[in-house]
């Protein structure tokens, strides 16, 4: 008897086109049109698109809280694990996409109050460990917003927190590296580098933690740091997102993993979630494909992945405008050659 071969389909967002799970059922489609077994598991580093990954696993949970400039938003965040464990992904409150982007954006007034206002509904609803998605968000205030709905930090006493960051970035440095991406000028950057050098100092007053120094707590404008300060561990998203889904239990099980991104670019396989697929999959010895919207061809492209560009394959305006129904062709195109490939 022959064995139906096991498709993982495990990608990141497209940016602007698709997110998480929209990808892994386009190239599900193809998978099963083909014969295959497949199995979907989006994936994320941390960013947007966190919240995503969970898709399905948990019970779904919606809380009004306030956007980056206080408005009321209600966002959505995910009780798994019976309850025990909350998935937080904080740009569904502060992200930048909610205030309109940069133009509808007031990098100075931008607060991470909303951030902590979700994380203590999950504690109010009795979960004890705290998975926390970074990334998108609207603010620069180093936490300062979030440890105040937090009680300073009391609301997390006996709480694992777990920061799933995209990003190196120290604290300090998130002024100059992501506050023009938020809408603010030099002058801006300039005054919230300052107040990002005195909200350190306060962290480590209440923490004896210097968060200057600590990879990571850049991300979300600070929001890292302040939270690492009342005892959240900083940890890379991927690291999270794999864990908490046995990534690499499934990709063991796989005779075939295909991931893929928006644009595969010099940090793909740094840290992101394409490179951590990839890494896990030749671990395992599992073939890989990362079908992509873009790919950088300076990108240096680890030994046994196979890049397949929507781009390139479709052109960019179909492989923007009709991105689900690209990604299912190129995925159907890369199973029918390997079949070719079997046959002779």
């Amino acid at each position: 008897m022959q064995l139906v071969p096991r498709l993982l389909a495990s990608p990141d967002k497209f940016r602007s086109t698709l997110d998480g799970p929209a990808a892994a059922a386009a190239i599900a489609a193809a998978g099963r049109a083909a014969g295959w077994e497949v199995e979907e598991v989006p994936v994320s580093d941390g960013g947007e698109g966190f919240l995503d990954c969970f898709a399905g696993r948990g019970r779904l949970r919606t809380t009004s809280v306030q956007d980056a400039l206080g408005r009321p938003v209600r966002a959505q965040w995910m009780l798994l694990d019976g309850g025990r464990t909350a998935v937080v992904e904080t740009a569904r409150a502060i992200g930048l996409a909610q205030v309109g982007g940069p133009e509808g954006n007031d990098p100075l007034a931008a607060s991470s109050t909303g951030a902590g206002q979700l994380l203590a509904a999950a504690v109010a609803e009795g979960a004890r460990r705290l998975l926390v998605g970074l990334g998108g968000s609207a603010t620069t205030d180093g936490g300062a917003g979030a440890l105040v709905a937090l009680g300073g930090g009391a609301r997390l006493v006996g709480v694992d927190v777990a920061v799933a960051c995209d990003v190196t970035t120290r604290f300090v440095d998130a002024a100059r590296t992501f506050a023009p991406q938020k809408g603010a000028s030099p002058a801006q950057v300039a005054l919230l580098e300052r107040r990002l050098q005195r909200m350190a100092q306060e962290l480590e007053a209440i923490g004896g933690i210097d968060v200057r120094d600590l990879p990571g707590s850049g991300a979300a404008g600070g929001l890292a740091g302040g939270l690492a300060a009342v005892g959240a561990s900083l940890v890379p998203g991927f690291e999270v997102v794999a864990e908490a889904l046995d990534l690499a239990e499934r990709v063991a099980a796989a005779d075939l993993v295909v991931t893929g991104e928006g644009l595969l670019d010099e940090q793909s396989f740094s840290g992101k979630a394409v490179g951590g697929v990839a890494g896990l999959a030749a671990a395992a010895g599992v073939p890989v494909v990362a079908v992509v919207g873009e790919a950088d061809p300076d990108v240096e492209v680890p030994p046994g992945v196979e890049v397949v560009s929507l781009v390139a394959r479709a052109g960019s305006r179909r492989a923007r405008d009709e991105a689900a129904a690209c990604l299912t062709e190129a995925v159907a195109f890369v199973l029918a050659e390997r079949a070719g490939g079997a046959a002779d």
